[in-house]
């Protein structure tokens, strides 16, 4: 190859840029999304995601990273928009598989701060603060800070200049006319990069469905106003912890109504510190005091601000809806007001919380019977403005689940975008953008999500959570199978069986099968002497009543002494053949029995 070939070729590769969403692309959270070159990769939040209904024992959610460990030389900065967790939650456990620079806003980094310590990544932690305006320079990218408004200060979208052209990434955004803090979206900076040509938008698709424009923050001002007004017992405002804007409104009414302002949820009191000392928050101490004091008040003396608004079972609002909180009670007349939008899958869960509210016989006010939520992501009317602005050549949607993306899509082409120049992706999928395409060419296939089960060590792989979601929904059944030497010995036999139901309520079942394995006889005594089946027991766990089901039980017995004694010799002496064969049979059976599907689990013994 030629000096000058050789020099096209490597021109030729530099012409693109791939993006890789790792998260936020077909559900709301987990945000991530990745920009690479050649040479340079750069990544735009870090989010985590909360469990659904049907993930048990499943305490949080990160992006799969595999993608940048595996590439971590190229790595040249995380970005971050703005602080709230679904965008920063999952940066201590990125940063400690990968040692990069991170880049956020004085108040965005403050929150982030608190996690990292928590989590002793801190100390290794290397945190850049940038403000709206700023230019970072990283590698092939050179990344602007751009303010728009959205339900917490210090928010920015970030415009990319790349080899190909500017691909502006616009984070959580709403057009705030009258916002909290008198700060407006930088609609100047988004009209210039307009006119100076943007090749590649990815824009927030959370409110995508949603017509018309996204009111004010200050629109529900005056129904929390009337709230204040005609309670005459305590008033418990519940929020998202990182939810500054409303949470200043709610100070500024307290204020107003002399009432003395408690808080509670350790997120939302480490953000509240955290605001005040920085000054994102107005809050006069005299008027803060500790919630374990509460109760030393009169009742229409106090307001109490509290995390739980998506029914979080160890929030603050969750614990005094069972009345198991240490120090704080909802009374007969007492007002909550729950102030927050209704994620969806949390349903049930906020429902529970509402229900358990009623019965102490409070008083509730919630996003579907008042004017006391307003959300801080852009309708449709704002999504457009953000595509006039920025007239982008290609435009790809990000934020949200795939019906909020395709809406997105069909928003874009009703401004004028080529339905060719929309893209449509999801996690995982590799997209290559040059001067002059936009398209899917692959995808990654070490993407998707980590489970976390307790701590953040443990990653929970993803058999382990389907075998908790059928033991919960079908239940579980040990067939314990004593298999015995031709000896006509009986008093082994039943000294065995008499240990069966120890067996199944040990802690782990995996632990009971490799016990019961090491009592297999040696080598030598297999060879000599065939097994037969003898004593069999079925023992069922949420699956059916064994005291009701004995025709049942006794024919599933019957099955399996068949299926062991069709097998040969050498399958008996196979643990696991044994196991298999067990299994197969009383599936098929239970299944066409029952239309179940219970976990079984054969317990084979050798005596």
């Amino acid at each position: 190859m030629t000096n000058s070939t050789l020099a096209n070729s490597e021109q030729r590769t530099k012409k693109n840029v791939s993006i890789i969403p790792l998260g936020g692309l077909g559900e709301f959270g987990l945000n991530m999304m990745v920009y690479e070159t050649e040479d340079d990769i750069i990544v735009i939040d870090t989010g985590f995601m909360l469990p659904n209904a049907d993930m048990p024992g499943v305490d949080l959610i990160f992006p799969d990273i595999h993608y940048l460990v595996e590439r971590k030389e190229k790595v040249r900065g995380i970005l971050l928009t703005h602080g709230h967790e679904d965008h920063i939650g999952a940066l201590f456990y990125v940063l400690r598989q990968l040692d990069v620079p991170v880049y956020g806003t004085q108040l965005t980094l403050a929150i982030a701060s608190g996690r990292l310590r928590e989590y002793n990544v801190l100390g290794k932690a290397q945190l850049n603060t940038i403000a709206p305006g700023d230019t970072v320079e990283l590698g092939d990218f050179s990344a602007e800070f751009i303010h728009v408004t959205h339900s917490i200060p210090d928010s920015v979208a970030v415009a990319l200049r790349t080899p190909i052209g500017v691909i502006v990434h616009t984070g959580d955004f709403k057009f705030d006319a009258t916002p909290i803090d008198g700060k407006l979206s930088d609609i100047q900076t988004l009209a210039r990069l307009g006119s100076e040509g943007v090749q590649l938008l990815v824009s927030d698709s959370t409110n995508a469905e949603r017509l018309g424009q996204t009111p004010s923050e200050r629109s529900i001002y005056d129904t929390i106003d009337n709230i204040f007004q005609r309670t005459e017992q305590k008033l418990f405002l519940c929020t998202f912890s990182s939810s500054l804007h409303r949470i200043q409104q709610f100070i500024d009414l307290a204020n107003i109504h002399r009432r003395l302002i408690a808080v509670s949820g350790r997120s939302l009191i480490n953000n509240v510190r955290t605001a005040s000392e920085l000054g994102y928050l107005n809050l006069n101490p005299d008027y803060l005091i500790d919630a374990r004091d509460a109760s030393m008040f009169k009742p229409h003396e106090v307001v109490i601000l509290s995390t739980g608004s998506q029914g979080e079972p160890r929030s603050a609002m969750s614990l005094m809806a069972l009345d198991n909180h240490p120090f704080l009670k909802v009374e007969q007349g007492d007002t909550v007001v729950i102030s927050a939008r209704i994620i969806p899958g949390n349903e049930k869960a906020i429902g529970n919380v509402v229900n358990h509210l009623i019965r102490r016989g409070a008083k509730i006010y919630h996003e579907r019977n008042a004017n006391v939520h307003v959300s801080g992501h852009g309708s449709t009317e704002d999504l457009k403005l953000m595509l006039n602005l920025l007239q982008p050549k290609f435009f790809m949607p990000m934020h949200g689940e795939y019906q909020n993306l395709v809406r997105h899509a069909e928003l874009a082409e009703s401004v004028g975008i080529p339905s060719d120049n929309i893209k449509v992706a999801e996690d995982g999928e590799l997209i290559r953008l040059t001067p002059e395409t936009c398209e899917v060419f692959g995808r990654e296939g070490r993407s998707g999500r980590v489970l976390v089960d307790g701590k953040p060590e443990i990653e929970l792989e993803d058999i382990v959570l389907r075998d908790r979601i059928q033991l919960s929904e079908e239940g579980i059944l040990v067939p314990i199978v004593v298999l015995h030497s031709d000896t006509g010995d009986s008093n082994q036999q039943s000294a065995v069986s008499s240990q069966q139901e120890d067996i199944v309520t040990d802690k782990t079942l995996a632990t009971t099968t490799q016990s019961t394995d090491s009592q297999q006889p040696t080598a030598d005594n297999s060879s000599k002497t065939g097994l037969n089946a003898g004593q069999i027991e079925i023992i069922s766990r949420g699956f059916v009543y064994m005291d009701k089901s004995e025709e049942l039980i006794e024919e599933a017995k019957e099955i399996t002494r068949n299926v062991i004694e069709n097998l040969s010799d050498e399958q008996k002496h196979e643990t696991e053949t044994v196991q298999d064969e067990v299994r197969g049979a009383l599936r098929r059976f239970f299944s066409k029995q029952m239309q179940r599907s219970p976990l079984i689990f054969p317990v084979v013994m050798r005596v």
